[in-house]
C-alpha cells in the first residue's frame, strides 16, 4: 500500500520660468518632423530653437557639503580598499548597475593600486578590471537593442560631426544604456572623459568596455568616498585636455569644477543636467549670480518627468525590493514619502500587487491627487509603528529620522526611490549601541539593542539603480534628451544662451517623443489645415503651450 504521508511530503518536496518661443520656431522644426524615413539635418539644429530662462523660485536650500570634506582628504591605500559608510551628497538619480558581471568585492586591491593597459595601450583610465571588456560589449550590444531612437539619432547625425571640438566631461551612472549615450557622442564628434555619479550603480563590465575604446573613464562600483572625489578630479585635470562641457546627474561633477577649477569653469560652454538635486544647485548659482555658463534643465523636460520618473519608477521598485528582500508585498503596510512622478509609479506598482499603501505629501495638489487615486494622505508619526515598508521619494532631507527608526517594528524595510541619499538619515544610525550587519549585497540589518531589526537598502541611496535594474527604453528617452540637448547648446551662436538655467522647448520633447513612436508601430493623426487653422497650430506643432500639464 502507498504512504499518504510519504505521498504528500513527495508532492511538497516537488513542488516547492516658462520658455515662450518665438513665432516662426514651429517653422525651423518643420524639417524635423518624424516619419520612418525622415532625415534630420542637425546642421539646422542649434538655430532651430531657443529656449528663454526659467526662474524657478527655489524653496528648498540644499546645501553644498563643505570643501573641507570634498578637497582636502586623500585617503592611504589601506583606507580606500575598505567601503565607506558615511553619507555622501553624490547624485542618486538614474540608470542601472545590479546586473554587474562582477561584484566589487571580487578583487580587494584597489583599481587606483592598479597599473592597467587597454589594447591600444592608453592607460588614462581607471576600472575594476580592462579584462572584462569583452562581457562589458555584449551588455552595451544588448542595451542599443532597445535604444533604437538613440541609435537613429546617431546615424542621422554622425556624417555631420555636430559636436566636432566638444571636450565632454561627465558624470552619471556608467551602465549599458549610458555606454550607448556616451558612444553616440564620441560618433557625432565629441572627446569624452567620464565618471560615476554613483559609488554604487557602476557595472564595472562597461566601463572597461569603454575604457577599451578610447573613452577615459574612471569609475568602479563600490568605490569610496574619497574614491568618488578623486575619480572626478582626474577626469578634469589632465594634461593636455579642456573641457568645454559638462553633462552631470546630480550637480557633484559641476560644483567640483566650480569650486576647485574657476578658471576652467568659465570657458565652459553649457552644462546639460538631468536631476532634481542637480537642477536645484544650478538655480542657486544662478539666484546667486555665480552661474558663468547657460545650463540647460533636462530633468523638468516632459519626456523626463514622464518617462524616467514616472513610469521607469513603476517597474523597477519592484525590481530593486524583489531583489534585495525576496518579501511579498501583498497585504504589507507600505508608506511612501511623496506623490510626484516618482511615488505616483512607486504607489501604481505597490497596490497592484496589494500593498495597502499609505502617502505623505506636504504639497496639498499632489495629496488631493493621491485621495482621488484611492491612497491615504498620512503624517509618518500617525503610522510608524504599523508600517512594515516605508519608500521615500522626495529629494529632501531627513524624511524619515532617527526617533521614526526607533519606533519601526521589527523586519521593517526602509529604503530611497528619491534623488539623493540624505532622505533617510542613515548617518544618526552609525553610533555605538547599533550593530549593522551585512546580508547581502546592498542588504544591511541595522540591529537595536533590545533585537529589533531595520533591513536598510542600498545604505538609504537610490535602490533602483544600486539593486537592480532600470527599464533600457526609458533610458533611450532620456538619453536621446540629454544629447540633443548638449548639440544645441555647443552649436548656438554667441549670445543666443546668457549665463541663466534654460529649460528644453516643447519642441524638442515633442521630437525625443516622436523618435521612439516607430517601436511601438504608432502612427499619428496629422492636422489638416483647415484643423490647425481652427486650433491656431502649426501642423508641425508644437502641440501644447508650454503651461500644458500632462
Amino acid at each position: 500500500m502507498s504512504d499518504p504521508a510519504g505521498e504528500a511530503k513527495l508532492e511538497v518536496k516537488q513542488a516547492s520660468k516658462e520658455v515662450k518661443e518665438s513665432e516662426n520656431v514651429a517653422e525651423k522644426y518643420s524639417a524635423m518632423t518624424v516619419s520612418k524615413n525622415s532625415e534630420m539635418n542637425m546642421g539646422e539644429l542649434s538655430s532651430a530653437f531657443s529656449a528663454v530662462p526659467t526662474h524657478k523660485p527655489v524653496k528648498k536650500q540644499i546645501q553644498f557639503v563643505e570643501d573641507k570634506q570634498e578637497f582636502s582628504r586623500f585617503p592611504t591605500k589601506a583606507g580606500r580598499r575598505s567601503l565607506s559608510r558615511s553619507i555622501s551628497q553624490s547624485s542618486t538619480d538614474s540608470y542601472s548597475s545590479a546586473a554587474s558581471y562582477t561584484d566589487s568585492s571580487d578583487d580587494e586591491t584597489s583599481p587606483r593600486d592598479k597599473t592597467q593597459v587597454n589594447s591600444k595601450g592608453s592607460s588614462d583610465f581607471c576600472v575594476k578590471s580592462i579584462k572584462q571588456a569583452e562581457f562589458g560589449r555584449r551588455e552595451i550590444e544588448i542595451a542599443e537593442q532597445d535604444m533604437s531612437a538613440l541609435i537613429s539619432l546617431r546615424k542621422r547625425a554622425q556624417s555631420e560631426k555636430p559636436l566636432a571640438g566638444a571636450n565632454i566631461v561627465g558624470c552619471t551612472h556608467i551602465t549599458a544604456q549610458t555606454a550607448v549615450l556616451i558612444e553616440t557622442l564620441v560618433s557625432l564628434g565629441a572627446q569624452c572623459r567620464w565618471t560615476a555619479c554613483n559609488i554604487y550603480s557602476t557595472q564595472n563590465e562597461v566601463a572597461a568596455a569603454l575604457s577599451e575604446t578610447g573613452v577615459s573613464v574612471f569609475a568602479w562600483k563600490g568605490e569610496s568616498e574619497d574614491d568618488f572625489w578623486w575619480c572626478i578630479d582626474r577626469c578634469v585635470n589632465t594634461e593636455g585636455w579642456q573641457p568645454n562641457m559638462i553633462l552631470d546627474d546630480g550637480g557633484d561633477l559641476t560644483h567640483w569644477m566650480y569650486k576647485k577649477y574657476p578658471n576652467v569653469f568659465k570657458k565652459i560652454r553649457g552644462i546639460v543636467e538631468e536631476s532634481v538635486t542637480g537642477v536645484h544647485r544650478l538655480y542657486q548659482l544662478s539666484k546667486a549670480g555665480k552661474l558663468c555658463v547657460p545650463a540647460m534643465n533636462v530633468n523638468d523636460s516632459v519626456t523626463k518627468q514622464k518617462f524616467d520618473n514616472l513610469y521607469c519608477c513603476r517597474e523597477s521598485v519592484l525590481d530593486g525590493l524583489k531583489r534585495t528582500t525576496d518579501v511579498m508585498f501583498g497585504g504589507k503596510q507600505v508608506v511612501v514619502c511623496g506623490y510626484g512622478e516618482v511615488g505616483k509609479g512607486c504607489c501604481a506598482a505597490l497596490k497592484a500587487l496589494g500593498s495597502v499603501v499609505s502617502i505623505t505629501e506636504i504639497d496639498p495638489i499632489c495629496a488631493l491627487q493621491a485621495c482621488m487615486d484611492g491612497f491615504r494622505v498620512v503624517k509618518l508619526n500617525e503610522v510608524i509603528r504599523q508600517v512594515d515598508v516605508i519608500i521615500t521619494c522626495t529629494g529632501n532631507k531627513n524624511v524619515v529620522t532617527r526617533d521614526q527608526l526607533d519606533r519601526m517594528k521589527n523586519g521593517s524595510i526602509v529604503c530611497n526611490m528619491g534623488h539623493s541619499n540624505t532622505e533617510i538619515d542613515v548617518a544618526s544610525l552609525r553610533t555605538p549601541e547599533l550593530t549593522w550587519e551585512r546580508v547581502r549585497s546592498q542588504v544591511d540589518h541595522v540591529i537595536w539593542p533590545d533585537g529589533k531589526r531595520v533591513i536598510l537598502l542600498a545604505e538609504g541611496r537610490l535602490l533602483n539603480l544600486s539593486c537592480s535594474t532600470v527599464p533600457t527604453f526609458v533610458l533611450s528617452i532620456t538619453a536621446t534628451t540629454q544629447a540633443l540637448a548638449l548639440i544645441e547648446l555647443y552649436n548656438a551662436p554667441e549670445g543666443r544662451y546668457k549665463q541663466d538655467v534654460y529649460l528644453l522647448p516643447k519642441k524638442m520633447d515633442e521630437y525625443v517623443a516622436s523618435l521612439h513612436l516607430t517601436t511601438f508601430d504608432a502612427h499619428l493623426t496629422e492636422l489638416s489645415d483647415e484643423q490647425a487653422k481652427y486650433l491656431g497650430l502649426n501642423k508641425n506643432g508644437p502641440f501644447k503651450p508650454n503651461y500644458y500639464r500632462y
